[in-house]
């Protein structure tokens, strides 16, 4: 348990699988109750409530939404404060990662990617900003090292997520001192799902441009939150856990 979040409501989107569950995981052990959304992955996201229900009853529940529909920030909200009373933490985590090649760029992968990783939580931020307030609570954004560090064939994400870091600092300058925003960039954390990602010699090539030389664990990141929702003097940062990566790119 921690103190500070025993008793508090976290919301997480994208919550169901890979780093969004082991957020969940760590802000629930911590003692937060934990409000977990989901979109297509709705037999995980139930699955990870049952598992935390059965370690704490009542202490975990699902919400099924797309962030891309308009009305689904407001209503994020309101079935969080219906659950738990308040929203102490809220964890911008989900977010689409696939490779749009220049000469490749359509509509429908811009209004995805720009939707789900920068759209979406400014517009999730916007309405979670008076109830935050209320509880002096705080923002934590999963940006990525590429925000500032292009990765090749992936504009539309890159972009998307230079934008998510820009809100970071933004939201914590308009939502101070009530609200601490803060982000986490995530480096080579488990391997995108994509066949492009399967190739070993290509995996090697990555982790051997990085200083610890190896992959990182879904609770490096979730380490990292706790650490944010729980640092009451920090906000408008953003840290990268990517063993050493973006010093060496």
């Amino acid at each position: 348990m921690n103190a500070i979040l025993q008793d508090k409501t976290a919301l997480v989107t994208g919550g169901a699988r890979r780093v969004g569950a082991a957020i969940c995981r760590r802000l629930h052990a911590a003692g937060a109750n934990v409000v977990v959304h989901c979109n297509r992955s709705q037999h995980d996201a139930q699955t990870l409530v049952h598992e935390l229900n059965d370690l704490r009853p009542g202490s975990a529940v699902l919400v099924q939404a797309d962030l891309l529909e308009p009305g689904t920030p407001l209503a994020l909200l309101q079935r969080t404060v219906s659950a738990y009373g308040g929203l102490d933490v809220l964890v911008n985590n989900a977010s689409s990662f696939y490779s749009t090649p220049l000469g490749q760029i359509d509509a429908k992968a811009w209004d995805d990617l720009m939707g789900t990783n920068l759209k979406a939580p400014l517009f999730l931020s916007q309405a979670a900003a008076p109830e935050l307030r209320r509880t002096q609570g705080c923002i934590v954004n999963i940006i990525d090292i590429h925000a500032e560090r292009p990765l090749a064939d992936h504009m539309v994400y890159t972009a998307a997520k230079g934008g998510l870091l820009a809100l970071t600092r933004s939201l914590a300058l308009e939502l101070g001192p009530e609200v601490r925003v803060n982000g986490v960039s995530p480096g080579a954390i488990l391997w995108p799902d994509g066949p492009e990602w399967q190739n070993e010699d290509e995996r090697q090539r990555i982790l051997d441009r990085s200083v610890l030389k190896r992959v990182g664990e879904p609770d490096d990141i979730a380490g990292a939150v706790e650490f944010l929702a729980t640092a009451p003097y920090v906000t408008g940062q953003i840290i990268a856990v990517d063993g050493g990566r973006s010093i060496v790119l």
